[in-house]
């Protein structure tokens, strides 16, 4: 997840818990090329040899506690709530029965005196630009990046959009979809202290003006969306149904479907440029984004489970700590992070039948850091793209500038790793990544296609 409003810290592991590590990978290749390492895409690159992230740090279990010690977040920083509408907040707040922590109440009532700012603005820019939003065509159906959060869909999202024929939206766009044509200018220029220097989870850089995933923009509209979870995850995840889409009532679905539709449209008429969309959600929603963007391409990248499910679930923590209105206990984060992968992933492997050749792209987040250069040159010509040449340097440029990093890549208990293979043992398959020894009994129940 590409979060620029969360601000943590990934501690050094001690010296015992470090150890260099390379991928297990898998003998066929399945859909992909095999590759020689599963860093953490929470990390930059480190320098050596071809690879864009050689060097990785292994956690081990009994070092979680300290890695679960996060930077406070300043009370002046922005939570994604802060950018909803007067009326979205006071819903999200009326369907969870105003279960908001004490400790928490000066931030959700700080949230509501700023509410009816983006709600005024919202009418305004309506009014002001709501006329040509609606009449711009979309001449250049977006370009989707879809996968797992954790599986590097923020790296190559940034890689995209260095090509100067793409578009993107920012994090401000996002934050402010009501009024960003009327206020970026001035806010994202003159409130940039407002943000952290860098993201959390990966070090790369954040800001007002830096690609954001649009799920956040559906958000701050007001429609249905899992991120909704993060403002009370004490209590039942709701809108699961939004990572397949297979339970979606229509009322809902045609409110997702406009707020989306508005939200291109508004960024394809401040920069008429093809987009290049980035949310995870969309990995299991293929069938509703053709419908409203017919001929939009996709590219799936995928990443080992045994880095994205520990990745994942310091994820949601993490996000749980800062942005909600309760205090988490944590209960179920890892429940929900397997129930989150089965229904993206059926909804995926249903959906993306409907493509047609030239319409979908894979590439392995290993393979990725590997030879970003080579990969992003062979995506290029599988869907037809353009010419890569004219940005083969700032993608070289670009490699160069990651250089230097470590991560931390978490070490999992065999009946962890048993358990993900368990659940997960279509997205193993499919992605040529192998099963381990434990799970190759043939009990292992897969994904439902």
């Amino acid at each position: 997840m590409s979060c620029c409003f969360l601000a943590i810290t990934m501690p050094e592991a001690s010296a015992r818990d470090k150890e260099t590590v390379t991928a297990r990978e898998s003998g066929p290749r399945a859909l992909y090329s095999k590759s020689s390492s599963f860093e953490d895409p929470s990390a930059p690159p480190s320098t050596g040899g071809d690879s864009f992230f050689c060097s990785v740090s292994r956690v081990s279990a009994a070092s979680s506690k300290a890695r679960d010690k996060f930077h406070k977040y300043p009370a002046w920083s922005p939570r994604f709530w802060h950018g909803m509408t007067f009326g979205g907040w006071a819903r999200l707040v009326a369907e969870n029965r105003c279960a908001v922590s004490p400790s928490r109440l000066p931030m959700a009532l700080l949230i509501g005196l700023v509410t009816p700012f983006n709600s005024a603005m919202g009418m305004v820019q309506r009014w002001r630009y709501g006329r040509s939003i609606r009449e711009t065509s979309i001449e250049r159906p977006p370009l989707f990046v879809v996968g797992h959060w954790r599986s590097g869909t923020t790296l190559l999202h940034e890689l995209l959009v260095l090509d100067e024929q793409f578009t993107f939206p920012t994090t401000y766009q996002c934050f402010a979809p009501q009024h960003f044509l009327l206020t970026e200018r001035i806010i994202a220029r003159y409130m940039g202290f407002l943000l952290p220097g860098k993201r959390p989870m990966d070090n790369m850089a954040a800001g007002w003006s830096k690609p954001q995933e649009d799920e956040f923009a559906l958000l701050t509209l007001g429609v249905r969306t899992p991120y909704r979870r993060m403002a009370f995850p004490n209590r039942p995840p709701p809108d699961m149904e939004f990572l397949d889409m297979a339970e979606v009532d229509a009322e809902a679905l045609a409110a997702w479907r406009q707020a989306l539709r508005y939200f291109v449209q508004a960024l394809t008429w401040k920069t008429p440029k093809q987009l290049v969309l980035k949310s995870p959600p969309h990995t299991g929603r293929i069938e509703a984004l053709l419908s409203l963007f017919p001929g939009a391409k996709f590219i799936h990248i995928a990443r080992h489970p045994h880095s994205i499910f520990p990745s994942t679930c310091r994820l949601w923590k993490a996000l749980d700590e800062v942005q909600g209105c309760q205090r988490p206990k944590h209960r179920n984060n890892e429940a929900y992070v397997y129930e989150c992968l089965e229904r993206m992933y059926d909804g995926f492997f249903r959906q993306r039948e409907l493509l047609q050749p030239g319409q979908i792209a894979y590439v392995r987040y290993e393979d990725l850091v590997a030879d970003p250069v080579g990969e992003i040159e062979r995506l290029y010509g599988e869907l037809a793209l353009g010419d890569f040449e004219s940005v083969r340097p700032r993608i070289e440029e670009q490699a160069a500038a990651r250089s230097g990093y470590q991560a931390n890549v978490h070490e999992l208990a065999p009946e962890t790793e048993a358990e993900i293979a368990r659940r997960w043992r279509r997205y193993y398959e499919a992605f040529g990544y192998e099963l381990p020894q434990t799970a190759d009994d043939g009990n292992v129940l897969p994904l439902s296609s």
